[in-house]
This record gives structure tokens, C-alpha cells and sequence, in this order.
């Protein structure tokens, strides 16, 4: 168990070694969930990162993915 303060205006401190831990850095966003009393704090990655850090299924060229987007724009204005 790891415990940690709450300050005057309500921020949460949980130890650094616990947020380092959940691969958080400053300025991470966090989603909040409480569940049967008890408040569930969780890392939401950046959808840049996310897509960065993915294993890569296929590969589309820039015209490739121009001529598609051409496409779309053509059938949904």
C-alpha cells in the first residue's frame, strides 16, 4: 500500500515512484472512476503517442492515403 496527502484545495500527491511507475509525467491526462468507495486514477495516452507507440499493421504512401481521402470526400461531401 502506498499512501499519500491531500492539500487544502483538494489536489491529490501520490508519491513520484508510484506516477513514474504508471508511466506518467507531468502534465499527463488521467481519467478519475470511483467504484464502491474507492477512486481509480488512470493514464489516458495521448492519441499521437498512442499511435506512435502501435504495432504498425500496413503500409499506406502519402498518395495512397491522399487518393483515399479524395475518395471519401467524393461519397460524403
Amino acid at each position: 500500500m502506498v499512501k499519500g496527502k491531500v492539500s487544502k484545495k483538494f489536489a491529490l500527491y501520490p508519491p513520484k515512484s508510484l506516477l513514474e511507475g504508471l508511466g506518467l509525467k507531468e502534465g499527463a491526462t488521467v481519467k478519475y472512476v470511483v467504484e464502491e468507495g474507492r477512486l481509480i486514477v488512470e493514464p489516458v495516452m495521448d492519441p499521437l503517442d498512442l499511435a506512435l507507440s502501435t504495432e504498425k499493421w500496413t503500409k499506406t504512401s502519402v498518395k495512397e492515403f491522399e487518393e483515399e481521402s479524395e475518395r471519401e470526400q467524393e461519397l460524403y461531401g
